[in-house]
């Protein structure tokens, strides 16, 4: 990955507005967002057109020694991974007020030779910045989950707010497991978790009786799920499929016009497996499937769509993405007459975190559907409802959601899985999408009750994320869901629970049990 870099992407190596003068010179700041690299040497340093020597740098690692630039070399360079700051500091005269422009030339490995130019404004003295900020939350920038680290910040939060709290300080875990999914750690916060079930899923990944741990502070919720799942249990379990699989990274590219970005997408679309093989070097599990194209102007949309194994794969889709369009901007134009005058490696297309029809349609996630079928005088004796009744408020509930304009035709699908995205580590975020969901029911010719809900855009893992944390991991476990090979059957599980949750509500209010078990909920806690 990343042989060569395009100066498109040369620019975010960059940070902008990091130049400051310090007392025996200036400094700037320089941020890997590409991919693990090595400093090797400096061939070049100019400011304004002035020329500086390679003994006025050094170069000041987050977390590290300042290290002499004079002193890196190919037998001893300085390691650049991803996400890693490098402060450099020059000794120098400081520089004046205003815009500068730098360019920097480095030699460094795997990328070679590499020039980065760009403009940038020198900021306000350190010493007046200092006097004048607001109080910043403590850091340790070498190691911010130790006990010292950890209380620093916990005594700032007490004399800040003026409160000492005593429940989000009681973790029962080495903060060190939090690196990487939590900054500025200070404690946790705990949920009620509460268990429904055993639900019994027939499907391909997940088959026999599963405990739902189910993270929530809404009475009657985990009740509820129960009720649906006693009756489907009673019916002989739930039936669940896994039907697509996709995450999506969607870059765009601008042109002058509109006939070049049509040739553009025609060029990309004959060389979808030269991309895919980009693409896949830079993970074990992300596979490219389909690279879908979108013209509206002179924008050329792309949307890539991969396989990202057991993990949800945004972070992964990420990386494969920019290593594609990487070589894109290396090998086109073709022709000189058409070139790519702006790139962006997500256009908001992918539709990250949001709910949109292209998900519906296309699926983000896992596609799953989870089916029912109630013989209907079951459904009478425990549910209080006949058949007829779910069918036609489910015909007026389509009504009443597509004049709202809602991402789904059921009924609460986000409630059972907010409940199971906290109880799981999921990004909860992803809630967004995760929850739109669409039902389907009809009367069987035996009168019975046969109902459906696919969730087409369910975005869940099993490893990486917030998977892994200690709480998290054990809910997992509960179901047998931790770990490599075991997404589908979370998919599966979580889909058997909507359905659950829909025909219980559902039930109720065709039945008035809704506000009634509610109001015995608010009476129970008080707050009636």
């Amino acid at each position: 990955m990343f042989q060569f870099i395009p100066n498109v992407l040369l620019k975010q190596l960059y940070t902008r507005n990091s130049l400051r003068n310090t007392t025996g010179g200036f400094t700037f700041s320089l941020k890997n967002r590409l991919a693990d690299a090595k400093f090797t040497g400096l061939q070049r340093a100019r400011i304004d057109g002035q020329d500086y020597p390679a003994d006025a740098f050094t170069l000041q690692p987050d977390g590290g020694e300042a290290v002499a630039v004079q002193a890196i070399s190919d037998a001893s360079p300085l390691a650049f991974p991803l996400r890693r700051t490098v402060r450099v500091h020059a000794v120098a005269q400081p520089l004046a007020p205003g815009k500068h422009k730098l360019e920097l030339t480095l030699h460094t490995q795997p990328f070679g030779t590499i020039t980065l130019a760009m403009e940038d404004e020198l900021q306000l003295d350190e010493r007046y910045q200092n006097t004048n900020r607001q109080a910043s939350i403590p850091r340790n920038t070498v190691n911010d989950y130790t006990v010292e680290a950890i209380e620093h910040r916990r005594q700032f939060l007490n004399d800040f707010t003026g409160t000492t709290p005593q429940h989000i300080t009681q973790n029962s875990f080495d903060p060190d497991r939090v690196r990487g999914n939590c900054e500025n750690f200070v404690g946790v916060a705990q949920m009620p978790i509460g268990l429904a079930g055993p639900l019994r899923v027939n499907g391909e990944h997940a088959q026999g009786d599963f405990l739902i741990p189910m993270a929530t502070t809404e009475g009657t919720l985990v009740a509820s799920y129960n009720r649906g799942i006693k009756l489907i249990n009673l019916s002989g379990g739930v039936l669940c499929t896994v039907q697509d699989d996709a995450m999506q990274r969607a870059p765009v590219f601008q042109f002058a016009d509109a006939r070049q970005a049509r040739d553009f997408v025609r060029w990309v679309e004959n060389r979808q497996a030269e991309l895919a093989a980009e693409a896949e070097a830079t993970s074990r599990f992300a596979k490219l499937r389909y690279i879908d194209t979108y013209l509206n102007g002179k924008l050329a949309f792309l949307r890539f769509g991969y396989h990202t194994g057991d993990a949800a794969g945004q972070n992964m889709v990420s990386k494969a993405t920019l290593a594609a369009c990487n070589y894109i901007l290396q090998v086109y134009p073709e022709k000189s007459q058409s070139q790519i005058e702006h790139f962006f490696l997500e256009s908001n297309m992918a539709t990250d975190k949001k709910p949109s029809q292209i998900n519906v349609l296309r699926t983000r996630g896992k596609r799953v559907t989870a089916e029912i079928r109630i013989p209907r005088e079951l459904l009478i004796r425990e549910l209080q409802v006949e058949p007829e009744q779910l069918v036609q408020h489910a015909r007026i509930g389509d009504v009443g959601a597509r004049l709202a304009g809602t991402n789904n035709n059921g009924l609460h699908s986000v409630n059972g899985l907010a409940a199971l995205f906290i109880a799981t580590g999921q990004d909860v975020a992803c809630l967004a999408e995760s929850s739109a969901a669409i039902t389907y029911s009809e009367i069987t010719p035996e009168g019975n009750l046969y109902g459906s809900v696919t969730l087409p855009s369910l975005i869940v893992g099993t490893v990486g994320g917030g998977t892994g944390l200690p709480t998290q991991r054990e809910c997992l476990e509960i179901m047998g869901c931790y770990g490599d090979g075991q997404v589908n059957k979370l998919a599966e599980i979580m889909a058997g629970v909507v359905a659950a949750g829909e025909l219980s509500l559902a039930a109720a209010i065709s039945s008035l049990d809704w506000v009634s078990s509610h109001d015995a909920a608010r009476k129970k806690s008080g707050t009636d």
